[in-house]
């Protein structure tokens, strides 16, 4: 999927992106190049923890729409990610428990801005997502955010499970939404907490849903036998509100 207005197509136009310090979300390279300008863009990335996808010359072809792309293109964001300690002190800065959504693999980024969306209108103090296997903070994402994307902070990490056990140390505790899980409406949701969702596909990794305290599911009556994953998202984050409300009086 080419993201218009927000895609780097060619060698220089990469390497001047990194060099100016902008975010680069995704960097896709032709497999098998390692000529001088090809390592430069390499080490470029490598000093930003970025994670490269190597594919082949057909790929690009068709990605960079006909234009030439040297063996080289890159999605930049459409937006800054902020850092776990900033969503930490925008909790603590409204002297609020922790809540934060942690969206593991969410590779649709329609799915994506509507959830921060959902995130920024139920109060939570930050969305968290994986460098790899899921969209970024691109073009789609912004504009399907309606805005939410200037006030909710984003923060992309390498590793969703380092990340949730460096929160447990922080007091924060994880709920799982699956739909084999205890209905939502059964669970203590109250407290620092981090709401873990997965995409329509796949559902929460296994590795992921090791990592939760508990799995929470969604009451359905009809006949279907899933929600959308930003619907299911806002239905969660609404009790889990619901929740906070009522403890805080």
């Amino acid at each position: 999927m080419r993201e218009e207005g927000y895609t780097l197509i060619g060698r220089n136009p990469v390497l001047e992106a990194f060099r100016a310090g902008k975010t680069i979300d995704r960097l896709f390279i032709q497999d098998g190049l390692k000529d001088g300008p090809i390592l430069s863009i390499l080490r470029e990335a490598k000093k930003q923890d970025l994670v490269i996808d190597f594919v082949k010359k057909s790929r690009l072809d068709e990605m960079s729409s006909g234009e030439t792309h040297q063996g080289v293109i890159a999605y930049l964001s459409a937006y800054e990610y902020a850092s776990l300690e900033d969503l930490l002190q925008v909790a603590k800065d409204k002297g609020e428990a922790p809540f934060f959504f942690l969206l593991d693999g969410i590779e649709d980024p329609h799915n994506l801005g509507a959830m921060i969306r959902t995130a920024n209108l139920a109060g939570a103090h930050g969305v968290i997502i994986p460098k790899r296997r899921a969209v970024g903070l691109t073009a789609t994402v912004a504009r399907t955010s309606a805005g939410a994307l200037n006030y909710t902070k984003v923060c992309k990490v390498t590793n969703l499970v380092q990340t949730m056990e460096e929160l447990k140390k922080e007091g924060m505790w994880f709920v799982c939404g699956d739909m084999r899980g205890e209905s939502m409406y059964k669970l203590n949701l109250t407290g620092s907490i981090g709401l873990v969702l997965g995409n329509e596909g796949e559902g929460v990794s296994r590795l992921v849903k090791e990592t939760c305290d508990m799995q929470a599911s969604i009451p359905m009556k009809g006949e279907l036998d899933s929600l959308n994953a930003s619907v299911a998202c806002g239905v969660l984050a609404y009790e889990i509100v619901r929740q906070r409300l009522l403890q805080n009086g």
